[in-house]
């Protein structure tokens, strides 16, 4: 978080923290593959500092020292828990702006348009 802030600050770009639970939320595994890998998505892969903070429940995938700072991040960010979560901050660690979940009609349009509010 601390590097993400500080890159944040000297590029003068905001961050884009997003929490998932990469091997267990359905949700999360739909906005990935219609979101995150998506083409659109690139465009927007210069505008933001990126983030991504993993909850899997294959304690594998993550290192010990990983799911300590996640963890410290979603009692900070991510209260209620909710996943999948993409908060927008700016370089002081301040939500400017977020938006939680999914749908199951894969419409990733509403994460493209919180993107687009932040594009310089």
């Amino acid at each position: 978080m601390e590097i993400a802030k500080k890159i944040s600050k000297k590029e003068h770009k905001p961050i884009l923290m997003y929490f998932s639970g990469s091997d267990w939320c359905k949700p999360c595994m739909m906005l990935q593959e219609d979101f995150f890998d998506s083409f659109e998505f690139k465009k927007f892969t210069d505008s933001f500092v990126f983030l991504y903070l993993d909850f899997p429940r294959n304690s594998d995938l993550i290192s010990t020292e990983r799911k300590i700072e996640n963890s410290k991040l979603l009692e900070l960010y991510n209260k209620n828990k909710q996943f999948p979560l993409i908060n927008i901050l700016n370089s002081k660690g301040k939500v400017l702006d977020k938006i939680s979940g999914y749908s199951s009609l894969r419409d990733p349009r509403y994460h493209f348009e919180l993107l687009q509010k932040f594009m310089k």
